[in-house]
């Protein structure tokens, strides 16, 4: 039996209530001292750590993709948006995907904590800029626009925490933990619980199991690289990621084609016969006929 509506919304804020009270019911979390060592430290035409450094730059090109699929307008196709405030939390999340680009960059050229907070920065602001999206698409437009901002907010705000823990010998990465997988996990409930409004969902679906393979690429860094020697699973992780990212492009480009629209065809064609809508045989002009 399906939840009624109250239901829904019930069981969200009590998933979300329940992950915060989880977390901070631990005790800090601090970052882990080899959290800076990747397997793969060969340079590359002279750039240190280079394939970790310049497997960042899928994320600019579709971080400007998306942009340009954001604000771009065609007359033949259609807004991918029902209501025109929805384009601005897809703006911030492609925005701060390519701002990852420049920022994790800086940080492989020399890994450390300082570097490190301009990895995680436009990756924080992402994670919640795609919950703000999928909260209009899923609940409500106005719920989005009014917890925007703070999420916003929140979602800056537990990086420069961390790092602030961090100088002071007392790392918490807690409230950075829950940004990124808390967030993961009420998107996964919105798309659970909520009916879409748009088409493409499979694309958006496609995306966060690029990002779950990700993550196993970070966390099999040295065994994928000990595999051959040709890439690591951190290089390797970036690429899955922005192909996470290039998943949610595709999905906004679906949406711009009109529902139930088909490509025109050619009178005279099998398509044409197959839709029935060549005009029967005895009502054609005998002009037309081929000599």
């Amino acid at each position: 039996m399906s939840l009624s509506v109250s239901g829904r919304h019930a069981g969200l804020v009590l998933t979300v209530v329940g992950m915060v009270a989880g977390v901070f019911a631990l005790a800090p979390i601090p970052q882990g001292s080899a959290a800076h060592l990747m397997v793969d430290g060969r340079p590359f035409f002279g750039i240190p750590n280079g394939f970790d450094v310049l497997s960042n730059v899928p994320f600019a090109a579709v971080g400007l993709l998306g942009l340009a699929t954001t604000f771009g307008t065609h007359a033949s196709r259609s807004s991918p948006f029902s209501d025109r405030w929805e384009r601005w939390p897809y703006a911030v999340l492609f925005a701060s995907v390519a701002l990852v680009a420049v920022g994790s960059s800086y940080y492989h050229l020399a890994p450390d904590n300082a570097r490190l907070v301009w990895d995680r920065l436009p990756m924080s602001i992402a994670f919640v800029a795609l919950l703000a999206a999928l909260l209009a698409e899923r609940i409500s437009v106005p719920l989005s626009r009014r917890l925007f901002v703070p999420l916003l907010v929140a979602g800056a705000a537990s990086v420069p925490y961390w790092y602030w823990t961090e100088i002071r010998n007392a790392g918490d990465l807690r409230p950075y933990i829950l940004v990124q997988f808390g967030s993961l996990v009420v998107i996964v409930l919105l798309l659970v619980l909520y009916p879409a409004r748009h088409r493409g969902t499979r694309y958006l679906v496609a995306g966060l199991g690029a990002y779950a393979i990700a993550k196993g690429f970070e966390l099999s860094d040295g065994p994928i690289f000990a595999f051959g020697g040709i890439a690591s699973g951190h290089t390797l992780k970036h690429l899955a990621a922005a192909a996470g990212v290039a998943c949610l492009v595709v999905m906004l480009r679906v949406r711009t084609r009109p529902a139930g629209v088909r490509p025109a065809v050619q009178p005279g064609s099998a398509a044409s016969r197959r839709r029935g809508t060549e005009p029967p045989e005895r009502s054609r002009p005998l002009s037309s006929s081929p000599v």
